[in-house]
This record gives structure tokens, C-alpha cells and sequence, in this order.
């Protein structure tokens, strides 16, 4: 029965783990989207640098998912990369459309 438990509490923590993964990178996807919104990079002549759009080798603190929410924004085609690394929102783009992570 204890082997059963250990189990299914492991089995939880998992998946809790991934929810909380989930949740987080969407959050990042918000905020990305909302800086670009406040930075009015809306075409290629607007585009801007992203200070969170590498990341470093040496990092203290908590896991930042900002980088990883770029790509998968730029993945999906809501926001464009220019040559340069610089980074804009693409046409008729809404903050309000589906976003990577977000249920259906």
C-alpha cells in the first residue's frame, strides 16, 4: 500500500510540476507581448532589441522562461525576427489570440 501512495505521489508532483511549467511560459508570453505592445514595435522599422532574448551561461536566481516564450512566440508566427536579433509584433497581431501554452 505505501509503495502504491509513494507512486501516486510522484506520478502528482509530475504532473503538478508540468502545469506549473505551463502556467509559467504563458506568463512569459503575456509579458513579451505586452512589452512589445508598450514599445510600439509593431513593423520591421519599429522592431526592437529584446534584453531577455539570450540566454546567459551564469544565471543566480529563479528559471527565467522569458527566453523560451520568445521562441515559441516567433515559432508560431505572433511576433517576427528581424537579421539584426531585433523583434516585432506581426501584422493584425492581438494580445488576445491563442497564445503557445494556452488551452484551446
Amino acid at each position: 500500500m505505501k509503495i502504491v501512495l509513494m507512486v501516486l505521489i510522484i506520478i502528482g508532483a509530475f504532473i503538478l510540476s508540468l502545469h506549473f511549467a505551463g502556467w509559467k511560459t504563458k506568463r512569459a508570453c503575456d509579458f513579451i507581448l505586452r512589452d512589445l505592445q508598450a514599445k510600439k514595435a509593431f513593423d520591421p522599422a519599429s522592431a526592437v532589441e529584446l534584453p531577455y532574448s539570450k540566454t546567459s551561461l551564469f544565471h543566480i536566481g529563479m528559471r527565467d522562461y522569458r527566453p523560451k516564450a520568445l521562441g515559441a512566440l516567433v515559432k508560431v508566427d505572433h511576433i517576427r525576427m528581424q537579421e539584426e536579433g531585433r523583434y516585432y509584433l506581426r501584422d493584425g497581431h492581438r494580445p488576445s489570440e491563442d497564445i503557445p501554452g494556452d488551452p484551446p
